[in-house]
Order: structure tokens, then sequence, then C-alpha cells
């Protein structure tokens, strides 16, 4: 029972969408540590959509509609914090899901498959049922791909998630697009579109520019993409950042 009044409300609702999903099974140990990371950073900028994110995600939207095979990856945390907005995106851009999980049991990839289709999305793939490939150069779970998804993508939105699987699918070939509220992590860097916002915000606007850019043509969007600078874009995300006396 949080009271709407509370400075925090927000903030606290997200914590407590993350204490439920901890209870459920489906969330790593350290996922606290990575949400928490994530709102010191969402907290320097204010915890609002700034310029630069908007910017970004207006390329990364138009990545998407561009692409033959996108596909949204998804760990305990995405899904804990936006699993319904993540599939409207989806279904908007026309992209798949994935599940892809750093620290893989089959007990969470069956809680998440089952939470996704509970919500009528039963094309997830990742799942233990799914046809499995492996990536090159990752040495831990998340080398482990669907072969009609992550692995034969040519974008992948990977959200909340690790610097190394970034690294190695731009190294494939890939056209990368991050939600990281934090501009200095090797995901960011790595990435060939990175957006310093919080996946609760960003998601669900990124649906909406998606309604607006699908009506556009193709060479417009290619525009959007090619007129884009994602370092220099991170830098004026870094300028957001204000710390308060």
């Amino acid at each position: 029972m949080i009271p709407k009044s509370h400075p925090r409300y927000e903030s606290l609702l997200l914590r407590d969408k993350m204490v439920k999903a901890s209870k459920k099974g489906y969330l790593a140990d350290s996922a606290m540590i990575a949400h928490g990371r994530g709102e010191a950073f969402d907290y320097l900028i204010g915890e609002r959509t700034t310029y630069p994110a908007k910017r970004a995600m207006y390329v990364a939207v138009a990545a998407l509609l561009l692409s033959n095979n996108p596909v949204i990856s998804v760990n305990g945390n995405a899904t804990a914090l936006a699993v319904e907005e993540i599939i409207e995106l989806a279904n908007s851009v026309g992209a798949k899901i994935e599940i892809n999980l750093f620290y893989r049991t089959d007990d969470r990839v069956k809680i998440i498959t089952q939470i996704y289709k509970d919500l009528g999305y039963d094309k997830i793939l990742g799942t233990l049922d799914d046809d499995i490939e492996y990536l090159n150069d990752i040495k831990n779970n998340r080398a482990s791909t669907s072969k009609t998804g992550i692995y034969s993508a040519d974008t992948v939105l990977i959200p909340l998630e690790d610097g190394d699987r970034a690294e190695i699918l731009k190294k494939s070939g890939k056209n990368i697009i991050t939600i990281d509220l934090n501009p200095l992590s090797r995901t960011s860097k790595m990435s060939d579109v990175s957006i310093m916002d919080n996946i609760v915000r960003a998601i669900p606007f990124m649906t909406k520019i998606a309604e607006d850019l699908k009506t556009q043509d193709k060479q417009v969007l290619m525009e959007i993409v090619n007129d884009f600078d994602n370092e220099k874009n991170l830098k004026e995300s870094l300028e957001q950042i204000k710390l308060k006396e």
C-alpha cells in the first residue's frame, strides 16, 4: 500500500514489481542490484525522458521498422517492469520477442514463457522447446539464441542487458539498439543506437513513435537512421546528468 502522495511513489511502484517478480522466482539473485544501479542514474537525470533519449528512440523505431527480422531480447527485469508494453511495441514494429538470460535456468525460462503466454503472446522465442543456436565468443548462458530469433536477426533491441553480448552481436553484423540508463556502460558504447532512459518510459514512447513512423516512406526512415551519430548523442546524454546540491 503505497500512497500516491509519497514523493517516491513511481520509484516505489517499480521496486514493488521487482519484489513480486523475485517472489515468483523468475528474477536472478542480482536483479535488484541491476535495478538499483539504473534507478540511481534515473535519479540523476531527474527521472525524465531527455531530448537525446527521444532522438535515439526515433532512430531506434525507424531501424526496427526497416529491419527484415527485428528481435526484442527480454530478461527477468525487463519482463517484470514492462512486459505488456514490450508486447505492444513488438506488435507495433513487427518484431519478435526472445527470452535471453545471463543466469539461465529451466525454471526461470518456464515462468517467463508462461507470463508472455498468459498475456496472449504465444510466439515467444528462447523457450525450452525452441531450436537453439549458440553465438561464438560468448562464454556465458547468453550465448544461447533462438535460430529464428536473435541468431538470425538483423536488428536486436537489448534493454537492461550486458556489454559483452552487445559487442559480440555488433561484431556479427547486427544492428544493436539498447535501453540503458548508464551512458558510460559498455552496452551503451558498443551499440548502434543507445537510449538513456528508463524502460518503463522508453518502451511506451517508442510504441507511440512507431504509430507515426509507420505512415512514413522508407526513404524518410532511412534518413532518420543515417543522420544519427550515436557517439555524439551519448555525449549529449551524459550532459543531462545533473548533480543536485
